[in-house]
């Protein structure tokens, strides 16, 4: 007797939250579209994630425009970043500095930074002074970015422009030496 009528309230309850959800459904006008909307911006959002790995993946791979021999060579490196990958901190400059030095050239370094116009002669004498530059675009002020892409336009000096952190990884020893 007892399970019957758990068995009756089980499925009297059902019955008013299916009413509930009906009379909810009617009363939000065109809510079928809306979720299949919601599921396709779903879906799309993870294509946009697959494909950003894609690029980031194709960015790791040794870039052509790079091979070049930086053997008793200045690279000035414009930027600096801070990325957190399993937990360990992993500096870009450093990761650079290291190549760059392996390869047998010497390391020059500018933090891409707005601090005024000794920062700016700074920069300016760390342009003049490299024979390759690698600037971190999303990580220098707006000035260090046309600075740095005014000054290798007009000299024709040797320029890569790196517009995410995780990307300076391409950076080795076989990219830099030919």
């Amino acid at each position: 007797m007892r399970a019957r009528a758990q068995v009756v309230i089980r499925d009297t309850q059902l019955a008013l939250a299916r009413d509930a959800l009906a009379e909810l459904a009617s009363s939000v006008p065109g809510l079928p579209t809306r979720a299949r909307l919601a599921r396709k911006v779903e879906w799309l959002g993870e294509r946009v994630q697959d494909l950003m790995r894609e690029l980031l993946r194709m960015q790791w791979l040794p870039v052509p425009g790079l091979q070049a021999d930086v053997r008793e060579k200045a690279v000035l490196y414009v930027g600096s970043y801070l990325t957190q990958d399993a937990g360990q901190a992993a500096d870009g400059v450093h990761v650079a500095q290291q190549a760059i030095e392996q390869a047998g050239g010497r390391f020059l370094h500018h933090t891409g930074g707005d601090d005024g116009a000794d920062d700016a002669a700074a920069l300016e004498a760390g342009l003049v002074a490299a024979d390759l530059v690698i600037c971190q675009t999303g990580c220098v002020s707006h000035d260090a970015y046309w600075r740095v892409h005014d000054h290798c336009r007009r000299t024709g000096k040797q320029c890569v422009l790196v517009d995410q952190p995780q990307a300076m990884y391409f950076v080795r020893k076989e990219a830099l030496v030919t």
